[in-house]
């Protein structure tokens, strides 16, 4: 009872105020309170502006971000989109300013890190961007990180532990994989969308001009027509 109150609390808090979970304020023996290790999830930018968020992760992990811009407004629809990454210190540990890129690296520190999407370059049309980031360890062992005494196994029970670490691991960068289809899915549904519009637009923008000067040609026949009769006429 005494650790489901306080992370009622941090839930709440969470719920409230920025995308960042936040740790336990306790001692230093309670163990850190985190979210989860990794998400996926699409975000609208509006021109102009940048959404940042926190991840928390333990030292030694392997940090993980990737991203992909499903499509663009505004001025020339340019999809570039400038995407930063940055330790608990502020220092910079990737940057990449493309449709689509990837930020991997190692933590060397347990804190939270911040990714930044920048869309200051659109003044005019906001951007729908694809998101896959989060943090995974060796093992899958974070939850327990206190020492505790391990019981002696058998070689029979070790190799099914490692066969099930293994197992994990390749499941693990499966999703990895299945996410970046995700993303290029959307991509191509929302630019297949997008050039449907574009060539239906100009069919019919081109048909109206060709119904429009038919027009104008029978007009002006007509006109030359009635001039030449009357002048006839007139002689």
């Amino acid at each position: 009872s005494g650790m489901l109150l306080p992370a009622l609390l941090v839930l709440l808090l969470g719920r409230a105020g920025c995308p960042k979970t936040e740790p336990l304020s306790g001692s230093g023996q309670e163990p850190l309170f985190r979210g989860a290790d990794r998400y996926d999830f699409a975000i609208v930018i509006p021109a102009g502006a940048v959404e940042c968020f926190w991840q928390f992760a333990h030292q030694s992990g392997n940090f993980f971000f990737s991203y992909e811009v499903q499509r663009a407004t505004g001025i020339g629809n340019s999809r570039n989109i400038l995407a930063t990454a940055r330790d608990p210190n502020g220092l910079q540990l990737g940057v990449s300013q493309h449709v689509r890129g990837q930020i991997n690296f190692l933590t060397k520190e347990t804190g939270f890190y911040q990714l930044c999407l920048d869309n200051q370059q659109n003044h005019f049309g906001f951007m729908q961007v694809y998101l896959n980031f989060g943090v995974y360890y060796e093992g899958f062992d974070t939850g327990n990180e206190q020492p505790e005494e391990r019981k002696e196994l058998n070689n029979t029970l070790e190799a099914i532990e490692v066969s099930i670490r293994k197992l994990q691991l390749h499941i693990f960068h499966m999703w990895r994989f299945y996410n970046f289809a995700r993303m290029r899915k959307g991509a191509d549904s929302f630019l297949l969308e997008s050039n449907y519009n574009y060539v239906n637009g100009w069919s019919m923008a081109q048909s109206c001009v060709i119904v429009l000067s038919g027009v104008l040609q029978l007009y002006f026949l007509k006109r030359l027509f009635n001039v030449q009769s009357s002048s006839r006429q007139k002689c």
